[in-house]
């Protein structure tokens, strides 16, 4: 179904779920921990059941990056395939559920929302109740794209200012994979058998470039 008739359809008061459309998905999360990739799971089960369980709807198979960061699309290539795939009319509609699945930088939340409507395809973010198909959509979506942007810069300085005051305050943070030491309370101790390794590794190194060895 072409995106004019599309508009057409929604503006004499029906809605997507009452149109012939091909429909798929996309789904992200940003790390590999296993609660993240059981909200990917979870993400992908809704999606797929909720597009067969429309009577109008073709379920396409959806677009799916584990454990790749939003800020950038350049790693992510499900959906670099899918835009690509946009261009060949494999789909009418890709349903995500927020503005910060699909991107964090507000250029490429617009940017991309653009070239897939000049592919006839619309976007329609669940949680934020936006779709790309309406007119007033660009702008409501630039508002949250940017408060999204700036959750992310927020969350950087926390981190940063975090690790600064633990620097200051001489402690470590993170886990306990570092070799020859382990943490006691934040602080580095001695790890005296993985010591041993490291004290010879640093001798032969220290003779080679003396040229003793």
């Amino acid at each position: 179904m072409d995106l004019y008739n599309i508009r057409k359809e929604l503006n004499s008061g029906k809605s997507i779920y009452d149109l012939p459309l091909k429909v798929t998905y996309y789904a992200r999360v940003s790390s590999e921990k296993d609660e993240q990739l059981n909200s990917l799971s979870n993400q992908v089960y809704y999606f797929e059941n909720h597009i067969k369980e429309v009577s109008n709807w073709t379920y396409v198979k959806g677009y799916v990056d584990e454990g790749i960061s939003g800020t950038s699309v350049n790693k992510r290539d499900s959906f670099k395939r899918m835009i690509q795939d946009s261009k060949n009319g494999k789909f009418d509609l890709i349903l995500t559920k927020e503005v910060t699945r699909f991107a964090r930088n507000t250029l490429d939340s617009i940017s991309y929302t653009q070239k897939l409507l000049e592919n006839g395809v619309g976007v329609f973010f669940q949680a934020d109740n936006i779709n790309t198909i309406m007119p007033d959509s660009e702008l409501r979506l630039t508002i949250m794209a940017s408060v999204a942007q700036d959750e992310v810069r927020k969350l950087s300085e926390r981190v940063k200012f975090g690790f600064s005051r633990s620097v200051e305050k001489k402690r470590v943070l993170g886990n306990n994979n570092i070799f020859g030491y382990r943490k006691d309370k934040t602080k580095l101790v001695i790890h005296e058998e993985e010591a041993k390794m490291i004290r010879e590794l640093f001798e032969i190194y220290a003779s080679r470039r003396n040229g003793i060895l």
